[in-house]
């Protein structure tokens, strides 16, 4: 026990090895749901679901072990929302391309997310990129994520007059993503712990006492992972066509780590009064190298989970809270025919419980500011609509520099989003 207090820092942190313990825990129940969201989100593109479900324990659990034990943060890891949707939804079943070269861009994208940790280019590139285009992206992807709950539960359905309608709400699957949703905001406003985890399982009892679904046990050995491990195509993603699609997968998932991070070690009092967070280049490196990882076992790009502000609420403050958690997804591998049973009306209320923490950053909108404002709006909107996350990225980087070029504050744009913007201005024309 002393070497474990000693290596955490746990004295120094005002906080005990049960206490740690106890946060982990909290984490991961708060977290737990992306064991079956995700493979539910990527056995759409085509990929093995208890292949999937192994691979997102496996990668959660290792991100987790090197957030712990090599940046000591008690930030938890797993795959991310958003970015499995982007897989999915974008890059797979939207421009066509093979879960295989999905892979391998998200690979691309987690070795250069690697060297610029290495080099410390990356707070370079956050301090370059305008406020509003970050708050832009969060609230484009909590969209986008909305619309895929909405749809693949039946709320939102095809209308040949207007595209989309709404779907039959006395029918099973809307009325159980509807109630799964309620239950969902009910507990987290209560501040229950593992609120969502408990709103999906809930779903599925009634789903499964209803007979819509069928009993397939709770424990057994893990499924073969073999339907995806190693089965990235990086060739097929040096393509001039896949630029755009590394780029969303770095940018997503760039800052989504930063401000999870930033977020996290705030509410843990660990951030300097020189306001830098501790081991920041270390806990970048955990998470790049956790998504290069995850390639490699078969999941999407794997990032830093806001979750984990949870088991800090609880009392966490070390490295010791995300070993636990990655120690809880390696036992969830057992738990494989549990997950199969969950059918994806059952997640749909988590995904667009979700997606309202997400539009959340649209309060810290310049609003009053057009040329802030405006960018916002349209990668809010063009995200879903368009079923891209890199096409709502690149409008919203064209918007935001014709805006302020037009308007005289060439000053608010810096070279960097000169040349993104150039960049993406190209793909849209010419690829």
């Amino acid at each position: 026990m002393n070497a474990i207090e000693r290596y955490f820092g746990i004295n120094g942190e005002n906080t005990t090895i049960k206490t740690e313990l106890l946060a982990g825990l909290t984490t991961f129940l708060t977290m737990a749901y992306i064991i079956f969201v995700n493979p539910n989100v990527l056995a759409d593109a085509g990929m093995d679901k208890g292949a999937v479900f192994v691979a997102t324990c496996l990668a959660a659990a290792l991100g987790c072990f090197i957030m712990g034990l090599y940046a000591r943060l008690p930030v938890a890891q797993a795959p991310g929302m958003g970015l499995n949707a982007f897989f999915t939804y974008g890059v797979v079943l939207g421009m066509g391309y093979t879960w295989q070269i999905a892979l391998g861009a998200v690979f691309l994208s987690g070795c250069i997310f690697v060297l610029l940790s290495l080099f410390k280019i990356r707070e370079v590139i956050i301090n370059s990129i305008p406020v509003s285009l970050k708050q832009g992206v969060v609230a484009g992807i909590g969209a986008f994520l909305a619309f895929i709950a909405l749809q693949s539960s039946g709320v939102i359905v095809n209308n040949d007059a207007t595209l989309v309608g709404l779907g039959d709400m006395t029918t099973f699957s809307p009325a159980m993503a509807a109630l799964g949703f309620i239950v969902i905001i009910a507990l987290a406003y209560k501040k229950v712990p593992g609120a969502v985890t408990i709103g999906i399982l809930l779903v599925a009892l009634i789903s499964l006492l209803t007979g819509n679904t069928q009993f397939t046990g709770i424990m057994s050995a893990p499924p073969p992972i073999a339907p995806t491990f190693m089965q990235l195509d990086i060739a097929g993603a040096l393509n001039v066509s896949m630029i755009s699609v590394i780029f969303a997968f770095l940018f997503v998932d760039l800052f989504d780590t930063a401000g999870t991070l930033i977020a996290t070690t705030s509410q843990a009092g660990l951030v300097g009064k020189d306001g830098k967070i501790p081991n920041m280049g270390k806990a970048l490196l955990a998470d790049s190298t956790a998504t290069v990882a995850g390639t490699f076992l078969g999941t999407s790009s794997t990032t830093s989970y806001i979750e984990s502000v949870s088991g800090i609420a609880a009392g966490g403050r070390t490295g010791l809270v995300a070993v636990t958690v990655g120690v809880l997804f390696l036992l969830s591998t057992f738990f494989a025919p549990l997950a199969s049973m969950i059918p994806a009306y059952a997640t749909a209320g988590a995904i667009f419980y979700v997606a309202v923490l997400m539009l959340g950053t649209l309060k810290e909108v310049e609003w009053f500011d057009l040329t802030e404002a405006a960018p916002v709006v349209v990668v809010l909107l063009f995200t879903p609509l368009t079923y891209s996350i890199a096409d709502g990225i690149a409008l919203g980087f064209i918007t935001y520099t014709a805006a302020k070029a037009l308007t005289g504050k060439f000053a608010d744009i810096s070279i960097a989003v000169w040349i993104l913007t150039i960049v993406l201005l190209a793909k849209i024309i010419f690829v």
